[in-house]
């Protein structure tokens, strides 16, 4: 990279680093931008993840980008996403802006030169580049390796124990008795794709998780392409339709709980019959507290009613050398187990952030918006929404990114930063989000590599986008709790930073 000085650093090649690239790219043309990826190539989780099936969770007309359309299925498989974010890249020339194999190791800020200096490695060594600004795309997860609980007697098991997240290429499966350990949508992909290779495949959980059976397609657009409707409206329309029934359901599952757990159990029940035992998908918990997945076409529910697979709750007391042995007393015999456990949550990429010498402490520090972190210049980041596409935000603060930049060009800044109003600093600070409100295991193994909240709109991650899509566009730059300076170190623009 030279001497050259970027104006925005992205950090990652996943579907929010290349969203990130192209609203820059395309709205903010003089800049120099650069996207920095550690893998060979762009996707990120989709890239990474190789176990059959993989499949999204949410629909890809809202994980999909706002200006290009989706036209496959809704839920859709590993490779038709990296096709799309292929075709994404090619027709935006976003090629030249992503150096692949590009690891970030630490980033330094500078408040005498007002940038970050960027230490990353490369096949041919280690490196530096100025920034001026980073967009922070890494997406919330450890890419290389997922998370797998230490059970007892793990070294005795004489089969083979497999994460999904680092699926081989030549495992063999014919003929095998199989455990996938798990309950999420990893799981239920795994098991109907898993099938009919193997003898038979058992899913055992510790508790059961809400899914939404429903098949693989969306009526309406396919009505729509019926009457030869232009792809960019239909994508329009049907991402504005698929919107407002995520709003209606995700509210109707907190005023009326009951009636959306029966409404999912009844969908379920409808491939598992009448005589089947709900209790192996009655969780405890009320609907939305953890992701609910789409299940297309209720594969594993079918793959349960053929008897090509089967479904048990218990907890496990220690592997065995024939498999798993639950605390009910139960062995359940294995040649291959499955741990389709989740992952280990990542903040940033735990790349080490230091600010004029002294290291950040995420866990220290309040989230502005859940986009900007306390006192720290110059650096937005990606995180979503769990109830709703992870990308809609990516479009929402490609907007933000946008805006801001211009509105410091206007008040001749060279670093902004969200910094605490007074009347906020004494409040409790919380955990990054209330578990009473969403609570899965990652996020409460992974609380303490994350920023704090306050109970104030401003210093949290509301993860509701439907107030996001209209009130960040509203933020006023001037009266928001952003500070800037100018390259001398001046205050400028008109900052209320400690107004309340």
């Amino acid at each position: 990279m030279g001497e050259k000085i970027l104006d925005v650093l992205i950090v990652g090649a996943g579907i929010s680093g290349v969203g990130a690239a192209r609203h820059l790219k395309t709205r903010c043309p003089d800049r120099k931008i650069a996207v920095f990826e550690a893998l060979d190539s762009f996707g990120g989780t989709w890239k990474v993840h190789t176990y059959p099936g993989i499949r999204s969770d949410s629909d890809l007309y809202t994980f999909g980008y706002r200006d290009k359309p989706w036209t496959g299925p809704p839920i859709a498989a590993a490779d038709q996403i990296l096709t799309y974010m292929g075709e994404f890249i090619e027709e935006n020339d976003l090629a030249p802006l992503i150096h692949y194999n590009h690891k970030i190791t630490k980033a330094e800020w500078s408040s005498a030169e007002k940038l970050y200096t960027v230490t990353y490695e490369t096949p041919d060594g280690e490196h530096t580049v100025k920034a001026r600004f980073l967009w922070m795309c890494q997406g919330y997860y450890d890419l290389d390796k997922g998370y797998t609980p230490d059970w007892e007697g793990m070294d005795s098991f004489k089969g083979e124990i497999v994460h999904p997240q680092n699926w081989p290429d030549n495992i063999d499966l014919s003929g095998k008795k199989v455990v996938v350990i798990g309950s999420g949508a990893t799981a239920a992909t795994l098991v109907p794709n898993i099938a009919g290779d193997c003898a038979h495949v058992t899913l055992l959980q510790r508790s059961p998780t809400y899914f939404a059976p429903g098949r693989n397609i969306n009526e309406l657009a396919d009505e729509l392409r019926r009457l030869e409707i232009d792809e960019e409206w239909i994508h329009t329309i049907i991402r504005k339709k698929v919107l407002v029934d995520q709003h209606d359901f995700t509210q109707r599952a907190k005023d009326e709980p009951d009636a959306v757990k029966g409404e999912l159990l009844e969908a379920v029940k409808a491939f598992l019959g009448d005589d089947f035992d709900m209790k192996h998908f009655t969780p405890s918990y009320r609907p939305w507290r953890q992701r609910i997945a789409f299940v297309p076409d209720g594969d594993i529910f079918q793959g349960i009613a053929s008897g090509k697979a089967s479904v048990v709750t218990d907890h496990i007391d220690r592997f065995v050398p024939e498999g798993i042995k639950l605390k009910s007393g139960d062995v359940l015999e294995a040649d291959v187990i499955i741990t389709a456990t989740g992952f280990n949550l990542k903040f940033l990429g735990n790349i080490p952030f230091v600010i004029d010498g002294e290291t950040v402490d995420w866990n220290e520090r309040l989230t502005w918006r859940g986009m900007m972190v306390e006192d720290v210049p110059n650096m937005l980041f990606v995180f979503g929404y769990f109830r709703a596409s992870w990308t809609l935000r990516v479009d929402l603060l490609g907007d933000f990114m946008v805006r801001l930049l211009a509105h410091m060009d206007e008040v001749g800044a060279a670093e902004v930063r969200p910094e605490v109003p007074d009347s906020l600093r004494d409040m409790e600070r919380m955990s990054w989000m209330d578990a009473v409100d969403f609570n899965p295991g990652y996020l409460q193994r992974g609380q303490h590599l994350m920023p704090k909240r306050v109970d104030h709109p401003d210093w949290q991650h509301t993860q509701d986008y439907w107030h996001e899509k209209d009130a960040l566009p509203q933020v006023d730059l001037d009266e928001a709790p952003l500070v800037y300076e100018d390259a001398s170190g001046q205050v400028v623009g008109k900052t209320k930073a400690h107004a309340a």
